[in-house]
């Protein structure tokens, strides 16, 4: 499955000038690791973003679904439809919402 490349230059220019974010296919689409913990990503032409229990108030949101890649809801993850992120300012604040989340996760040890 391919990803929408626009969505994926769109995100690289809302994490800015990190150090510490990598890219890797992932669900058949492109995921953002920060560290070593995946903070969002692109399944097609969706944003997939991990927010722990942040879910539930985004689920409140227009736009926004369960991310239920495998036909299970997987818990703490979002989908946000193409419509739900038109504006960079709409995407960014997304992305933040997933990096505030991802800062909580302890180190992965290797």
């Amino acid at each position: 499955m391919a990803y929408d490349e626009t969505l994926a230059a769109r995100i690289r220019d809302a994490f800015g000038p990190r150090t510490d974010l990598r890219e890797q296919k992932m669900f058949g689409g492109l995921a953002f690791m920060v560290g070593s913990h995946m903070c969002c990503g692109i399944v097609g032409d969706e944003l997939m973003l991990r927010v722990g229990a942040g879910a539930e108030e985004l689920l409140e949101k227009p736009h926004v679904r369960p991310m239920d890649f495998t036909g299970r809801p997987m818990k703490g993850f979002v989908f946000v439809s193409p419509e739900g992120v038109a504006t960079d300012a709409t995407l960014e604040e997304y992305v933040e919402r997933a990096l505030a989340f991802v800062g909580t996760l302890p180190p992965k040890s290797r």
